[in-house]
Protein backbone atom coordinates (compact mmCIF):
# COMPACT_ATOMS: atom_id res chain seq x y z
CA UNK A 1 0.00 0.00 0.00
CA UNK A 2 1.49 3.31 -1.06
CA UNK A 3 -0.81 6.04 0.15
CA UNK A 4 0.48 9.30 1.61
CA UNK A 5 3.13 9.54 4.32
CA UNK A 6 3.08 11.96 7.22
CA UNK A 7 5.67 14.19 5.53
CA UNK A 8 3.53 14.35 2.38
CA UNK A 9 0.51 15.41 4.42
CA UNK A 10 2.66 18.05 6.13
CA UNK A 11 3.77 19.34 2.74
CA UNK A 12 0.13 19.65 1.61
CA UNK A 13 -0.69 21.54 4.81
CA UNK A 14 2.36 23.80 4.47
CA UNK A 15 1.57 24.73 0.85
CA UNK A 16 -2.07 25.39 1.77
CA UNK A 17 -1.01 27.53 4.73
CA UNK A 18 1.51 29.47 2.63
CA UNK A 19 -1.13 30.29 0.01
CA UNK A 20 -3.50 31.42 2.76
CA UNK A 21 -0.95 33.61 4.50
CA UNK A 22 0.24 35.25 1.28
CA UNK A 23 -3.40 35.99 0.51
CA UNK A 24 -4.00 37.53 3.93
CA UNK A 25 -0.65 39.26 4.38
CA UNK A 26 -0.11 40.66 0.88
CA UNK A 27 -3.33 40.63 -1.16
CA UNK A 28 -5.44 41.47 1.88
CA UNK A 29 -3.41 44.59 2.50
CA UNK A 30 -3.73 45.54 -1.18
CA UNK A 31 -7.51 45.27 -0.87
CA UNK A 32 -7.52 47.52 2.18
CA UNK A 33 -5.40 50.08 0.32
CA UNK A 34 -7.78 49.95 -2.61
CA UNK A 35 -10.84 50.49 -0.41
CA UNK A 36 -9.14 53.37 1.43
CA UNK A 37 -8.40 54.96 -1.96
CA UNK A 38 -12.08 54.72 -2.89
CA UNK A 39 -11.62 51.91 -5.43
CA UNK A 40 -14.41 49.27 -5.30
CA UNK A 41 -12.70 45.97 -4.50
CA UNK A 42 -15.57 43.54 -4.04
CA UNK A 43 -16.05 41.58 -7.26
CA UNK A 44 -12.64 42.59 -8.60
CA UNK A 45 -10.05 40.09 -9.83
CA UNK A 46 -7.86 40.87 -6.83
CA UNK A 47 -10.73 40.11 -4.46
CA UNK A 48 -11.52 36.85 -6.28
CA UNK A 49 -7.89 35.68 -6.10
CA UNK A 50 -7.71 36.70 -2.44
CA UNK A 51 -10.91 34.79 -1.62
CA UNK A 52 -9.68 31.71 -3.50
CA UNK A 53 -6.36 31.74 -1.64
CA UNK A 54 -8.11 32.00 1.73
CA UNK A 55 -10.40 29.08 0.84
CA UNK A 56 -7.38 26.95 -0.09
CA UNK A 57 -5.85 27.86 3.24
CA UNK A 58 -8.72 26.28 5.19
CA UNK A 59 -7.34 22.85 4.27
CA UNK A 60 -4.25 23.23 6.45
CA UNK A 61 -5.62 23.20 10.00
CA UNK A 62 -7.48 19.84 9.85
CA UNK A 63 -4.31 18.19 8.51
CA UNK A 64 -2.23 19.74 11.28
CA UNK A 65 -4.73 18.43 13.84
CA UNK A 66 -4.60 14.93 12.38
CA UNK A 67 -0.80 14.93 12.43
CA UNK A 68 -0.76 16.39 15.95
CA UNK A 69 -2.82 13.43 17.17
CA UNK A 70 -0.68 10.95 15.25
CA UNK A 71 2.43 12.49 16.76
CA UNK A 72 0.99 12.36 20.28
CA UNK A 73 0.06 8.69 19.91
CA UNK A 74 3.36 7.62 18.36
CA UNK A 75 5.95 9.75 20.14
CA UNK A 76 8.15 8.12 22.75
CA UNK A 77 8.18 11.27 24.87
CA UNK A 78 4.99 13.32 25.06
CA UNK A 79 6.59 15.88 27.36
CA UNK A 80 9.30 16.72 24.81
CA UNK A 81 6.70 16.80 22.05
CA UNK A 82 4.61 19.33 24.00
CA UNK A 83 7.68 21.38 24.92
CA UNK A 84 8.72 21.56 21.27
CA UNK A 85 5.29 22.91 20.29
CA UNK A 86 5.33 25.41 23.14
CA UNK A 87 8.82 26.65 22.26
CA UNK A 88 7.94 27.16 18.60
CA UNK A 89 4.73 28.93 19.62
CA UNK A 90 6.88 31.46 21.45
CA UNK A 91 9.49 31.67 18.67
CA UNK A 92 6.79 32.22 16.04
CA UNK A 93 4.84 34.93 17.84
CA UNK A 94 6.98 37.91 16.80
CA UNK A 95 7.11 36.87 13.10
CA UNK A 96 3.34 36.21 13.28
CA UNK A 97 2.61 39.64 14.73
CA UNK A 98 4.91 41.35 12.23
CA UNK A 99 3.36 39.50 9.28
CA UNK A 100 -0.27 40.23 10.17
CA UNK A 101 -0.15 43.35 12.35
CA UNK A 102 3.11 45.06 11.43
CA UNK A 103 4.03 45.14 15.15
CA UNK A 104 6.66 43.29 17.16
CA UNK A 105 4.06 42.12 19.66
CA UNK A 106 0.29 42.13 19.35
CA UNK A 107 -1.63 40.30 22.07
CA UNK A 108 -5.06 40.41 20.47
CA UNK A 109 -4.40 37.29 18.37
CA UNK A 110 -1.85 34.49 18.84
CA UNK A 111 -0.37 32.08 16.30
CA UNK A 112 -1.64 28.57 15.54
CA UNK A 113 1.16 26.86 17.45
CA UNK A 114 -0.46 28.07 20.68
CA UNK A 115 -3.73 26.40 19.66
CA UNK A 116 -1.96 23.15 18.80
CA UNK A 117 0.02 23.31 22.06
CA UNK A 118 -3.10 23.82 24.19
CA UNK A 119 -4.94 21.18 22.18
CA UNK A 120 -2.11 18.69 22.71
CA UNK A 121 -2.09 19.28 26.47
CA UNK A 122 -5.87 18.84 26.47
CA UNK A 123 -5.89 15.45 24.73
CA UNK A 124 -2.89 14.22 26.73
CA UNK A 125 -4.82 15.06 29.92
CA UNK A 126 -7.96 13.37 28.59
CA UNK A 127 -5.94 10.28 27.71
CA UNK A 128 -4.25 10.06 31.11
CA UNK A 129 -7.42 10.63 33.12
CA UNK A 130 -9.30 8.18 30.91
CA UNK A 131 -6.83 5.48 31.91
CA UNK A 132 -7.32 6.22 35.60
CA UNK A 133 -11.12 6.01 35.61
CA UNK A 134 -13.20 3.14 34.22
CA UNK A 135 -16.62 4.55 35.11
CA UNK A 136 -18.27 5.77 31.89
CA UNK A 137 -20.06 8.70 33.51
CA UNK A 138 -16.90 9.86 35.27
CA UNK A 139 -14.91 9.66 32.03
CA UNK A 140 -17.59 11.68 30.24
CA UNK A 141 -17.55 14.35 32.95
CA UNK A 142 -13.76 14.53 32.78
CA UNK A 143 -13.85 14.71 28.97
CA UNK A 144 -16.27 17.63 28.98
CA UNK A 145 -14.48 19.41 31.85
CA UNK A 146 -10.97 19.13 30.38
CA UNK A 147 -12.20 20.13 26.91
CA UNK A 148 -14.02 23.14 28.36
CA UNK A 149 -10.88 24.18 30.25
CA UNK A 150 -8.69 23.87 27.15
CA UNK A 151 -11.24 25.81 25.09
CA UNK A 152 -11.43 28.54 27.74
CA UNK A 153 -7.63 28.91 27.85
CA UNK A 154 -7.39 29.12 24.05
CA UNK A 155 -10.22 31.66 23.89
CA UNK A 156 -8.77 33.72 26.74
CA UNK A 157 -5.37 33.85 25.03
CA UNK A 158 -7.03 34.71 21.69
CA UNK A 159 -5.25 31.92 19.84
CA UNK A 160 -5.89 31.22 16.17
CA UNK A 161 -9.21 29.28 15.94
CA UNK A 162 -9.65 29.72 19.71
CA UNK A 163 -12.15 27.49 21.53
CA UNK A 164 -13.53 25.89 18.39
CA UNK A 165 -10.00 24.84 17.44
CA UNK A 166 -9.66 22.92 20.73
CA UNK A 167 -13.08 21.33 20.20
CA UNK A 168 -12.04 20.17 16.72
CA UNK A 169 -8.85 18.65 18.12
CA UNK A 170 -10.75 16.76 20.83
CA UNK A 171 -13.40 15.46 18.42
CA UNK A 172 -10.85 14.20 15.88
CA UNK A 173 -8.82 12.66 18.71
CA UNK A 174 -11.94 11.04 20.16
CA UNK A 175 -12.55 9.08 16.96
CA UNK A 176 -8.90 8.19 16.31
CA UNK A 177 -9.61 4.55 17.21
CA UNK A 178 -11.55 4.11 13.94
CA UNK A 179 -10.26 5.81 10.79
CA UNK A 180 -13.56 5.92 8.89
CA UNK A 181 -15.41 7.41 11.85
CA UNK A 182 -12.55 9.86 12.37
CA UNK A 183 -12.81 11.04 8.76
CA UNK A 184 -16.59 11.47 9.06
CA UNK A 185 -16.43 13.21 12.46
CA UNK A 186 -13.62 15.46 11.28
CA UNK A 187 -15.52 16.47 8.15
CA UNK A 188 -18.66 17.21 10.18
CA UNK A 189 -16.93 19.23 12.88
CA UNK A 190 -15.36 21.42 10.17
CA UNK A 191 -18.54 22.03 8.17
CA UNK A 192 -18.52 25.63 9.38
CA UNK A 193 -15.59 26.22 7.02
CA UNK A 194 -16.60 25.49 3.43
CA UNK A 195 -13.37 23.96 2.12
CA UNK A 196 -11.89 22.56 5.36
CA UNK A 197 -13.59 19.13 5.04
CA UNK A 198 -11.64 18.62 1.78
CA UNK A 199 -8.58 18.09 3.98
CA UNK A 200 -9.91 14.68 4.93
CA UNK A 201 -9.49 13.44 1.35
CA UNK A 202 -5.66 13.34 1.53
CA UNK A 203 -5.91 12.29 5.19
CA UNK A 204 -7.92 9.23 4.08
CA UNK A 205 -4.89 8.10 2.06
CA UNK A 206 -2.50 8.30 5.03
CA UNK A 207 -0.45 5.10 5.17
CA UNK A 208 0.79 5.42 8.75
CA UNK A 209 4.41 6.04 7.73
CA UNK A 210 6.46 9.07 8.70
CA UNK A 211 8.06 9.60 5.30
CA UNK A 212 10.93 12.05 4.96
CA UNK A 213 12.63 13.02 8.21
CA UNK A 214 12.06 16.76 7.99
CA UNK A 215 10.62 17.39 11.45
CA UNK A 216 12.42 20.63 12.27
CA UNK A 217 12.22 21.83 8.67
CA UNK A 218 8.43 22.05 8.96
CA UNK A 219 8.63 23.68 12.38
CA UNK A 220 11.12 26.29 11.22
CA UNK A 221 9.22 27.03 8.02
CA UNK A 222 6.37 28.57 10.01
CA UNK A 223 8.21 31.56 11.55
CA UNK A 224 10.46 31.88 8.48
CA UNK A 225 7.65 32.29 5.94
CA UNK A 226 5.86 34.76 8.21
CA UNK A 227 9.01 36.88 8.40
CA UNK A 228 9.32 36.82 4.59
CA UNK A 229 5.68 37.94 4.22
CA UNK A 230 6.37 40.84 6.59
CA UNK A 231 9.48 41.86 4.66
CA UNK A 232 7.55 41.81 1.36
CA UNK A 233 4.74 43.89 2.89
CA UNK A 234 7.30 46.30 4.27
CA UNK A 235 9.07 46.59 0.92
CA UNK A 236 5.70 47.45 -0.64
CA UNK A 237 5.03 50.05 2.03
CA UNK A 238 2.08 48.14 3.51
CA UNK A 239 3.56 46.65 6.71
CA UNK A 240 1.65 48.96 9.07
CA UNK A 241 -1.69 47.96 7.58
CA UNK A 242 -3.27 45.00 9.45
CA UNK A 243 -3.66 41.92 7.24
CA UNK A 244 -7.15 41.05 6.07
Amino acid sequence: MQGLSGSTLKLIAVVSMLIDHVGAGILGRMLILGVSAGVPMEGSLLYSVYSGMRLIGRIAFPIYIFLLIEGMQKTGNRRKYAMRLGIFALISEIPFDLAFHGKWLEFSYQNIFFTLFIGLLTIITIDRLGRLFTNTLMRLVLLVSVTALGAWIAESLHTDYGAIGILCIVVIYGFSYHKTLQLIAGSLVFLWEVTAPLAFIPISYYNGKRGLKLKYTFYLFYPFHLLVIYLIARALGMAQIPAL
